[in-house]
Formats: C-alpha cells, structure tokens, sequence
C-alpha cells in the first residue's frame, strides 16, 4: 500500500531527527556563484514616509509599463531586505543551517568577502575567488523579477578555480564530498567548461566511493537550444562517473523536455500535472541517476528503480520567496545523502522550501524536523 502524505512526513521526521547527530559529519562542497540580493517592492501608492500600497502582480506592472509607452514614468523600488544570493550561496546556506559539513567555493567577494555573505561565512568554510554579481528582486504575489548585473561571472573560470582554490585542495574537497552541488549553469558562461575538467582532471584521478553530484541550471531559457544541449551531453558522460541529479523547477522542466525532444506538456496546468512523467523521461533521456522537479505547489522525482510525488505545504502569502526553489534543493540533497526514500527526500525538500517560505530565514535541524512532522496543507 502507498504510504499517505501524513505517513511519509511522520517517518522522515523521524529519520531527520535521528540522523541530526551526525549531519555535522556529512561533507558537502557547493558552489559556484555569488549574488548580493536586494528583495525590493514596487511602490503603486505612496500615504506618506511609511505608509505605501505595493504593486500587486507582474501583470499590474506589465500594464503599467505598456501604459508609459511613449511618455516618462517614475517607479519607486523599495528595498525590504539585501541578503545573500545567488543559486549556490542560498543552498549553501541552508544546508549549513540545517547542520551539514558545508564547504563554499563562490564568488563572495575578493580579496574580501563583501558582508552580506559573513552569515554564511560563521556557518560554512567559504573561498571566494571572485567578486559578486547583484541582483534587484521584485516581488510580487504571483512571482518574481530578478534584474541582475552579471559582469563579474566571467572570472568564475577553471584557470581561477584552480589559482585561488588550488587544485591539491579542490581534489581534497571533492574526494572527501558526500555532496556536491555546482549549480547556476545559465548565468555562469564557462560553467560548462568546469564541468568537463571536474569530469577529465578530477574525478577521473579519485577514488569511486560514493558522491553525489547535484546539477541546477537556473532558468536556462536566455541561452541557445544548441548551448542547452551541449551542456545536457556533459551532463550524460558524468552521470556514467557519479550519481548525478538534475534539479528543475517548473518552467526549466519543460524549456528542456522542448531541447531533448520529449513529448512532454509544456504550458500551465499540464505540465504540472505531468512533472512525474516529465522527470522520469528526463532522467531516461539523459541516463543520469535523478530527476527532480519542483513546481510552487509541490515535487516529483524519478530514478531508474522508482519515481514519486509530494504535495508541499504552498503558501498564499509567503514572507519570502527568492530562494524557495534553493531551499527545496537543499532539502532534497540531504535526503538522498541520508539514504531516505524518494518520497521522503521530497517531503525535506517541500518542508525546507515550506518553512523558509513561512519565516524568511533557513531552519536548523531540529526545526525543520518539527515543521515535517506537522506538515500543513497546501493552501487553495
């Protein structure tokens, strides 16, 4: 019989909190971007100093904008936040909040580490080989829009990895790595590149024990099919070397179902409906170890023996939402480290994603495996 959705929260609960003696112990090595965020409110109406009514939807600003054609307009960006971002130092974060072993290669800053990022920095060992890119998120109840400087992305490259890391530490780190996570392929332009030496110059040269590797490509739909593509082959040939999985929210499910060819929905409800499907033809196309898709109201995830589905706890009206898709990601990883089921994994990851959502701020342990036990509905 099929475990309910109140079964499986019950017994990985239970298995986090037995295991979070030892999380300290389970290495994991994350990396490669670094953003400084500033989570900003369109301002519709200002009352006076404090008192302001938000833009409430995409599509209101959309309206806005196209009604501004051919005149001047002032929009007021309110910042409510800067915090730390980008993919990797996100899921950084949280893991190392959670309580694993978390080393971060990124770039943070350099020579110094710019402050928004001394939070990770006291939680995880951090070497930054660069400087950060900056990110203006708008929030909005049905979305973000992230408006990013990138410039500094170019020096995230094999040649400075190797210069600032040092390549007897990297094959240190990597060796000793239950989990690796290198994630931002889209905004990161030689991400590729690393890839393909991480697979020839580094994993090649170590022992086979267990690792797992974890792929995010970030929204990839500003570069080429024929980038997607390239970057999916690399892809195929680690998967031979190391249990990889690739993690895809929504939207990136169906942008590379369209590259590889797959009849797989596309728009909407569909394709949501189908992400079990969708996951499982992914991760065959591809002959990677995993496949794991994750829409706002929920998860799936495929392997070759099994695939698997979980409601989250979604959220109306979440504090935050920049860096759910991280955070879900996290929680996902430390499943699979920790041996659980596919269908535990999942509900970490909906419940790490969930109570972020809730409290704009990553959980430890302990609170993470209270939120699970008591997993709320999806809200209507």
């Amino acid at each position: 019989m099929t475990p309910s959705r109140q079964q499986v929260c019950q017994s990985t609960a239970g298995k986090l909190s037995a295991a979070l003696p030892t999380l300290g112990g389970i290495p994991a090595v994350i990396g490669l971007d670094g953003f400084v965020d500033e989570i900003i409110a369109v301002v519709d109406k200002r009352y006076d100093r404090t008192r302001y009514d938000a833009v409430k939807t995409i599509d209101e600003l959309g309206q806005k904008i196209l009604r501004a054609a051919g005149q001047s307009c002032n929009y007021e960006l309110l910042v409510k936040q800067t915090k730390l971002g980008g993919n990797g130092p996100i899921m950084a974060n949280a893991l190392a909040a959670i309580g694993m072993s978390v080393t971060y290669i990124g770039n943070l800053g350099f020579p110094a580490i710019h402050p928004v990022f001394q939070e990770l920095a006291a939680r995880a060992k951090v070497i930054s080989i660069a400087e950060p890119g900056y990110t203006l998120a708008l929030e909005f109840d049905d979305g973000k829009l992230m408006l990013g400087k990138h410039q500094s992305l170019g020096d995230i490259n094999w040649d400075t990895l190797l210069s600032r890391v040092g390549e007897k530490q990297l094959r240190t780190l990597v060796d000793d790595a239950r989990l690796i996570g290198m994630v931002n392929w889209t905004m990161l332009p030689f991400m590729s590149d690393i890839w393909s030496k991480l697979q020839s110059e580094i994993l090649q040269g170590i022992a086979g024990k267990q690792r797992m590797l974890f792929i995010d490509l970030a929204d990839p739909e500003k570069r080429t099919g024929e980038d997607i593509a390239d970057a999916l082959a690399i892809l195929s040939r680690l998967g031979s070397q190391v249990e990889l999985t690739l993690g895809l929210n929504l939207k990136e499910s169906s942008e590379i179902a369209v590259v590889l060819g797959l009849p797989a929905p596309t728009e909407g409800a569909a394709a949501e409906a189908a992400i079990q499907d969708t996951a499982q033809a992914i991760r065959q196309k591809l002959n990677v170890a995993c496949v794991v898709i994750h829409p706002r109201g929920g998860a799936a995830a495929a392997t070759a023996q099994h695939s698997a589905a979980m409601a989250g706890p979604y959220v109306t009206q979440p504090r935050i939402s920049t860096g759910a898709g991280d955070h879900f990601n996290a929680g996902f990883c430390l499943g699979r480290v920790l041996g659980l089921s596919l269908e535990e994994s999942l509900c970490i990851g909906v419940g790490t994603s969930g109570y972020y959502v809730r409290n704009a701020q990553s959980p430890t342990g302990r609170q993470l495996a209270d939120f699970i036990a008591a997993l709320p509905a999806p809200q209507q």
